[in-house]
């Protein structure tokens, strides 16, 4: 429950909300119990066919009477305990009498004169105090609902935010669907637990409550009495509330898993179509589904045994409550089973008021029982999102970051090693310089580490061992937004977004003018198709991914969004791999001229491309092979010679 604390006490920064909360939660539990108590206005004085002075005055009466007959037994009664219990009751029926004299002017003078009249008042009061009480319980639930919204909208942002600052690698961790399992699913149950807890959870107690101080005002030792069965029914709620929780925390795992799948197919589904595979995929989904289905029939078993136990044991209360108090009204006692439950015996209408307040504080207590499987389920999901959001980010920003470089010099890999897991090195002690304005070609086989190398340099991963500098300084003692502010990256699979042309051009530098990106649509032999080929040209919406445009034409976007923000370092990672000749030429075209006076890092498997390159490293199994121009290394590379004899296609 700590976590789904944490998440509740986000809101508690709205202090006005939570004053309303709290403030109509409480007039609605008194609104509750003043309806519940006019019962004792019509059993006491409307069915006894009084109005209230005629009551007050009667009573005021008997009292006397009672009184007088109490203080004759003490005078004559000897045995000390007797006599003690006498006096108590004078004491009592004194208090009594005085109240209602000093009641009784103001019943003659407000109150009715018949007792039907009196039954209209009484009614009216009903009637008006349930209005008020609906009033106020909307207001309640608007507060909640505020309370709750604001809550979850904070702790999206924070969660988002954190999740922005992991590293690239995290995100190879951790599934994109089971980050969106807890981005919508697990943060919407959240929003169901805190709405419960703050609506219903504090309400509803409160209602019990007051009615239970009311019961306690006619009588307070009865019941105590009353109330012996409920500490094993908490006991039992107790072990229901943790399995609860066990059991929503795996229906929601599987429910990332099913989410997992699900996406995994859709994205896939070009080659579910081609193999055939529908009734394997049908399969797999059926097996999720079955066991989602499972644990969430696990769930439902304990929480169809929370009901039960709140309405038992709210039945045993007022079962205890009927046999004790008709024994002691129906007996006119004052003792049950030797302990003292009242000071004088209870009339008809003490014992039905109080009934009336246990039946009271029984409602309440079976919608408490209905919050049980929500919030609990909420404290797990509560754990999931916190299980991400207490994570440091993997790639921590320096405590005292240096300035960035004014102009590069040179880039250093200064033996550098890494691996993605413990036990496997991508990239094995390399060291290596890129002069400022370099065109660096990295060529290998597959898995060789090209990529990781050219990705190391945005910082997109740290090494495990060695350094890696800007000029002189480590580019882990920079800001990692300065650091990537100076580097644009275009890779195989150009990153468009479901958005319009302008916002995908503009993504690297949002306050970009239309001018400023028409232009560097021009640069990149983009603004033609832009502007003849598609309907609404720059305002074009090109769809999930891109999906609208061909290869050619993303990979186009995607150098014009690297140009328009004018980079000091580019990456190109397989640019062109995806395209045809047509487009390889427009872009090789582009390349030529825009990488002029730039640093460039080529990852490539194209001769066509390796023409564009100053030097070619050539790299395998993690370490740099060779360095040299093309014709260096087709004289005495024996890798390069066969990659080129078969165009590196190999070497995606």
């Amino acid at each position: 429950m700590r976590n789904f604390f944490r998440a509740v006490k986000i809101g508690l920064q709205y202090r006005a909300t939570c004053i309303g909360i709290v403030a109509c939660s409480l007039l609605v539990a008194v609104f509750w119990s003043a309806n519940i108590g006019t019962i004792y206005p019509l059993v006491e004085v409307v069915f006894q066919g009084k109005s209230g002075p005629e009551y007050l005055t009667e009573s005021i009466q008997e009292l006397d009477v009672q009184i007088a007959e109490k203080q004759t037994l003490l005078k004559t009664e000897s045995d000390s305990t007797k006599h003690s219990l006498l006096t108590n009751q004078v004491e009592g029926l004194r208090g009594e009498r005085d109240v209602k004299q000093q009641l009784l002017p103001y019943a003659r003078e407000w109150l009715p004169e018949t007792a039907f009249e009196t039954l209209i008042v009484v009614v009216c009061l009903m009637v008006g105090g349930t209005i008020l009480k609906d009033l106020i319980l909307m207001s309640n639930i608007v507060l909640t609902q505020r309370f709750t919204q604001l809550s979850i909208f904070n702790l999206r942002k924070d969660f988002y935010r954190r999740t922005l600052k992991m590293s690239v690698g995290s995100f190879s961790t951790d599934r994109s669907t089971e980050l969106m399992s807890r981005f919508t699913n697990d943060t919407e149950v959240v929003t169901q637990g805190i709405f419960q807890l703050l609506g219903k959870a504090i309400r509803e107690p409160l209602k019990m409550t007051t009615c239970l101080i009311a019961a306690a005002f006619i009588s307070w030792r009865l019941l105590l009495f009353c109330m012996i069965v409920t500490p094993f029914a908490g006991i039992i709620i107790g072990y229901l509330s943790r399995a609860l929780k066990r059991s929503n925390r795996k229906a929601m795992q599987e429910m990332a898993s099913m989410y997992g799948l699900i996406g995994e197919t859709f994205k896939g589904i070009v080659a579910v179509k081609a193999f055939g595979m529908e009734s394997y995929e049908r399969k797999r989904f059926h097996d999720s589904a079955k066991r989602y289905y499972l644990k969430a029939m696990n769930i439902a078993k304990y929480n169809s045994m929370t009901r039960p136990t709140t309405e038992i044991m709210g039945m045993t209360v007022v079962g205890l409550a009927i046999l004790s108090g008709g024994y002691l009204v129906l007996n006119q006692e004052t003792h049950l089973l030797g302990m003292q439950m009242c000071v004088n015996p209870m009339s008809f209408g003490d014992m039905m008021t109080f009934f009336a307040f246990l039946v009271g504080a029984s409602d309440p207590l079976r919608k408490i029982a209905d919050v049980f499987n929500v919030v609990q389920r909420s404290a797990a999901a509560a754990d999931r999102i916190y299980e991400m959001l207490d994570r440091d980010p993997d790639l921590p920003e320096a405590n005292n970051p240096s300035p960035m470089p004014e102009h590069l010099k040179q880039i250093t890999f200064q033996n550098v090693t890494f691996g993605y897991t413990t036990d496997s090195t991508v990239i094995d002690d390399v060291s290596l310089t890129i002069k400022r304005g370099q065109t660096v070609a990295l060529v290998g086989p597959n898995g060789c580490g090209k990529s990781t190398l050219a990705r190391m340099i945005p910082r997109f991963f740290d090494p495990d061992t060695g350094t890696i500098t800007f000029n002189d300084t480590e580019i882990t003692q920079l800001r990692k937004r300065d650091l990537r502010s100076r580097i644009a990256m275009v890779t195989q699979n150009a990153i468009m977004f479901d958005d319009t042309i302008l916002n995908n051009l503009r993504y690297g530098k949002r306050d970009a003018s239309l001018e400023e990106v028409m232009a560097a649509a021009e640069k990149a032999k983009a603004h033609q198709f832009i502007e003849t080929k598609l309907e609404d040209g720059y305002h074009t919406v090109i769809g999930e991914g891109g999906g609208k445009l061909s290869g050619g034409q993303r990979q186009r976007l995607a150098l014009a969004r690297a140009i328009l923000t004018d980079p000091e370092i580019i990456i190109l990672d397989e640019a062109t791999s995806q395209v045809d000749l047509e487009s390889e030429q427009v872009i090789h075209q582009v390349l030529s001229e825009f990488l002029a006076d730039r640093t460039a890092i080529m990852i490539t498997h194209r001769m066509s491309s390796l023409q564009l390159a100053d030097r070619i490293i050539v790299m395998d199994q993690g370490k740099i092979y060779d360095d040299g121009t093309h014709d260096e290394l087709m004289q005495r590379n024996r890798l390069y010679q066969r990659m080129a004899a078969s165009e590196l296609k190999d070497t995606a």
